[in-house]
């Protein structure tokens, strides 16, 4: 049996995407809709206060084309504590002018492929803390994406022998390696939390960037031979300032 690598594990990530049911919103006398947006400006202002206390973070996105309109990204130290901000959230008066298109649950990951060894805490490594309990960046775009490790009768991803598997995983890592400081990136475990098997959240200031990054990856073995896509989302980010005018009708 192959042997299965151990992961390490963050904070347990929820994204969210809603698409704005804007032709009943219309309705809504401007007064109201003003104290509706007030109100989801003061949800996201509280819950900064997770990143202060290092407790967790949020993103929060507008995202183009039909697939939604917007993205809210939470990271928490528990997934108890993704329900307690997923039903806060929904209990605000916006919210029923938002309809649900998609969500996924994870955690934020780092495969010990890549990890390396040593006899200390990697959990108190200095380089590999901040990645399994991150600040997100402000970056004005994100990408987000599921995807799996192909398992089938001609390629099976989990039938490779340990060694295969750390030197796929250390090639296709040198490309994403190149991105340095043009690209974000967070991975998320989902197997056996969602329907896929990760979730790769990007953000970038330049949104060529996460075509370029995905496209040189498809030429990679461990894409090419081995990887399955799910839908793609991408977004500019909402500021809480923005707000006001987002809504505006």
């Amino acid at each position: 049996m192959p042997q299965a690598p151990e992961t390490l594990d963050g904070w347990y990530s929820l994204h969210l995407f809603y698409a704005i049911d804007w032709t009943t919103l219309r309705l809504v006398p401007e007064t109201d809709r003003q104290t509706m947006v007030e109100e989801l400006q003061s949800f996201l202002t509280k819950h900064e206060s997770a990143r202060n206390n290092n407790a967790g973070d949020h993103a929060f996105y507008n995202i183009t084309g039909q697939k939604a309109d917007i993205l809210l990204w939470v990271l928490r130290p528990e997934l108890k504590d993704l329900n307690a901000v997923e039903n806060e959230f929904n209990k605000l008066q916006i919210t029923d002018y938002l309809i649900p298109t998609y969500s996924y649950v994870s955690i934020i990951e780092l495969g010990n492929y890549l990890a390396g060894k040593s006899d200390e805490d990697p959990y108190e490594n200095p380089h590999i803390k901040p990645r399994l309990f991150p600040e997100l960046p402000t970056s004005e775009y994100i990408c987000f994406y599921p995807m799996d490790k192909r398992r089938n009768e001609t390629y099976n991803w989990y039938m490779l022998p340990l060694e295969k598997r750390q030197e796929l995983m250390y090639n296709h890592g040198k490309i994403g390696r190149k991105y340095a400081g043009k690209i974000k990136q967070f991975i998320t475990g989902s197997v056996g939390l969602d329907d896929y098997e990760w979730g790769v959240t990007l953000f970038a200031d330049d949104p060529l960037q996460f075509k370029k990054i995905v496209y040189e990856m498809r030429f990679d073995e461990t894409t090419a031979r081995y990887g399955d896509f799910g839908s793609f989302y991408v977004g500019q980010i909402i500021q809480s300032e923005q707000l006001p005018s987002f809504f505006a009708l």
